[in-house]
């Protein structure tokens, strides 16, 4: 699982159910589609940030290689009928955003669980939305330190973090670019805010005022999540 697409959709009315029944069925006949993941908001107090609204819908999609992504993106693909007022009108209509990463998987404790489909638990989604002055110390940086600390939030179940990568897309949502991603996985809401009420948090912030310099919006947003297995 080298690579990952975020899709991210806002909309005002949430879909109904047949509609969501019909993306599940989308996403699994998805050609080299490895695993999707399908974030919707959940509720986490964290006690130094409050970043507002969640999206409504966060698609996380990942597959092994960068070509196959991109033949997912393409005109004639699975994914292309998601922009389809007939065949999904409250998705379709959804302002949307995408960005193709790099995963960086890292080590826990507790892997407590492989991620069950079906089985609903609990995300953190992190992302760093501007650039650096130096991309390459402050990736540095977050990559040797800050997911030390991470690592050792209680109970962590999985971390994960994306750093971006050029990629082709057909389809016609709006292209964001963030320098960085990261998610982390707990049982629960209850588990993640825990977690972020533990020193952990406290030495993750004294980490944070120490990063190379960097500039724009840095948003987190807990969310329920649960794994999509294609057929």
């Amino acid at each position: 699982m080298n690579t990952c697409l975020f899709l991210s959709f806002s909309f005002a009315t949430r879909p109904p159910d047949a509609e969501k029944a019909k993306l599940d069925e989308l996403l699994r006949a998805t050609p080299k589609l490895h695993k999707a993941l399908i974030h919707t908001p959940a509720n986490a107090s964290d006690p130094y940030v409050k970043d507002g609204p969640a999206p409504s819908l966060v698609l996380q999609l990942y597959f092994d290689e960068l070509p196959d992504l991109e033949a997912a993106l393409s005109h004639s693909s699975h994914l292309g009928a998601l922009t389809s007022r007939d065949e999904f009108p409250a998705l379709a209509q959804a302002e949307v955003t995408q960005q193709a990463m790099l995963v960086r998987p890292f080590a826990v404790a507790e892997p407590a669980f492989e991620m069950r489909p079906g089985e609903p638990y609990c995300t953190y989604l992190v992302s760093y939305e501007g650039t650096a002055e130096d991309l390459n110390a402050r990736h540095a940086h977050y990559l040797e330190n800050h997911t030390r600390h991470m690592a050792t939030f209680p109970k962590i179940r999985e971390l994960e973090v994306y750093t971006r990568l050029d990629w082709v897309s057909q389809n016609p949502w709006r292209r964001v670019h963030f320098m960085q991603r990261n998610k982390v996985a707990f049982d629960s809401p209850d588990a993640l805010q825990q977690a972020l009420h533990s020193p952990v948090r406290q030495e993750m912030r004294a980490d944070y005022r120490t990063f190379p310099p960097f500039t724009g919006p840095n948003n987190h947003y807990a969310m329920a999540t649960r794994v999509l297995a294609p057929h």
